[in-house]
């Protein structure tokens, strides 16, 4: 690469990318050498990861909220904060974002082209190795980019899994670990235990933990990895606690409490997710991270996480959220009647296809008057006609259609609506991503989608 722009970024990058354009790929597919190979990178640009705090975030659910919710109380106490999750919604900026706000085209293409020669080297190097994929390389340019402004602290969510993800190369002040559930079971293993197993790889010697409330089996896993390796645990439900909804909660841990406290984020699942980030203070106290209460608070009430669970417009109410497996279905079904009132929903869904596509149907049906099921809304959209399927053995006699494209789904849905009722849109972040746009919430560019989906 001999130029800096973002498309020609984008485009070195699309040859890198797996799961259709996904751009997180298998991390057991070279058994544990793309760790290395981000390593390197890493040890060529001068280790860039090294040179602020950082809080690393694992889990099946709510790591981009706990991450969100974290970085906002962060940054509320004066800190400039790096965040670095995936996947995005509109453009693959967001996934690197600096006290809130995506890094510059040029910024991403500057680093890209240096990356790009790095890259070269490792090839050249070890070309048994293989190449870096993209999601290797934006983790790394990531890195760089918040070590370049420089930041105070990097919140960093896991990729896929944990001990084998590119990200696990850091040394996090504090390691976090959401709750966790199935969902990518060919890759991470079919039991929670196996599952587990592969989150809690994020957790280092001596660096605490803390986990939000797991199944029993994945307690065990948990707490094991932390005893071998000298890792402090706080779990949830043993040394801390929430209780309360969205709207008004409370935080208990060893000599710490805090009460009233109110979410920007709607859904008392994201009660738990707040949980997770505020039992990380008192251990980001201990290295000189410290947010007083006024930031807490501050943080909690305006964090943004676009897309989830997020009101786009009311009469009639659109609703979007990127549940995308069976827990965070069942979850969203109960935050929807927690969160909303309606006469009518109307169901707008699509779902990839390697997901528990009847698991997520049977969670949302009962809330539903109608489906609206799309496909071909990505490259790995489950077909219409499971959907459909799904639906037909979850509900009897309520109708569904099928259509090829979110705007389509969602234009009808909404002819059908009436101001009391509520259109919500789910089963994808890219369901997301396109009702957002549909409706005029955000813009992207054709030229980024094209090439990132090739």
């Amino acid at each position: 690469m001999t130029h800096v722009d973002y498309f020609a970024a984008l485009r070195f990058l699309r040859d890198r990318a797996g799961y259709d354009r996904g751009f997180v790929v298998n991390p057991f597919a070279d058994e544990g050498i793309g760790l290395a190979r981000t390593a390197w990178l890493c040890s060529a640009l001068g280790d860039p990861h090294r040179r602020y705090r950082s809080v690393h975030i694992a889990g099946t659910k709510g790591k981009g909220s706990t991450a969100a919710l974290l970085s906002s109380m962060l940054q509320a106490a004066g800190y400039r904060v790096g965040l670095y999750t995936s996947p995005h919604l509109h453009t693959l900026r967001e996934r690197i974002q600096i006290d809130g706000q995506p890094i510059a085209p040029e910024t991403f293409g500057t680093l890209m082209a240096e990356l790009a020669e790095v890259d070269a080297a490792l090839q050249r190097a070890h070309p048994d190795w293989g190449a870096a994929t993209a999601f290797e390389l934006v983790t790394v340019l990531a890195f760089a980019a918040f070590a370049r402004v420089p930041v105070d602290i990097a919140v960093i969510e896991v990729g896929l899994g944990g001990r084998l993800d590119a990200t696990n190369v850091i040394l996090p002040d504090v390691a976090l670990i959401t709750r966790i559930g199935y969902d990518h079971m060919a890759i991470l293993g079919s039991t929670l235990a196996a599952i587990a197993r592969e989150k809690a790889g994020i957790v280092k010697p001596g660096r605490p933990v803390v986990s939000a409330p797991q199944e029993p089996e994945a307690t065990r896993v948990i707490e094991a990895v932390a005893q071998e390796r000298g890792a402090p645990l706080w779990l949830g439900g043993r040394d801390w606690q929430v209780t309360g909804t969205w709207r008004r909660f409370a935080f208990h841990a060893p000599g710490w409490e805090l009460a009233d406290l109110a979410l920007a984020l709607r859904g008392s699942h994201q009660v738990e997710n707040a949980g997770v980030a505020l039992a990380s203070l008192p251990w980001l106290a201990r290295v000189e991270m410290v947010a007083p209460e006024s930031a807490i608070r501050q943080g909690l009430a305006t964090a943004v996480w676009p897309g989830r669970l997020e009101l786009l417009r009311e009469n009639p109410s659109v609703v979007v959220d990127g549940a995308h497996n069976r827990e965070s279905a069942q979850r969203l079904a109960e935050a929807v009647h927690e969160s909303f009132r309606w006469r009518r929903l109307w169901l707008v869904l699509g779902i990839m296809r390697d997901k528990e596509i009847e698991r997520i149907v049977a969670a949302l049906a009962p809330l539903a008057d109608a489906l609206f099921a799309v496909e071909g809304f990505a490259p790995r959209a489950a077909s219409a006609e499971r959907l459909l399927a799904a639906w037909a053995a979850s509900t009897v006699g309520k109708p569904a259609a099928s259509y090829r494209s979110v705007e389509d789904a969602l234009r009808a849905a909404l002819e059908q609506a009436d101001p009391a009722d509520l259109v919500l849109v789910t089963g994808s972040l890219s369901m997301v991503a396109a009702a957002r746009e549909a409706l005029g919430v955000a813009v992207s560019d054709p030229r980024e989608r094209e090439l990132l989906l090739g």
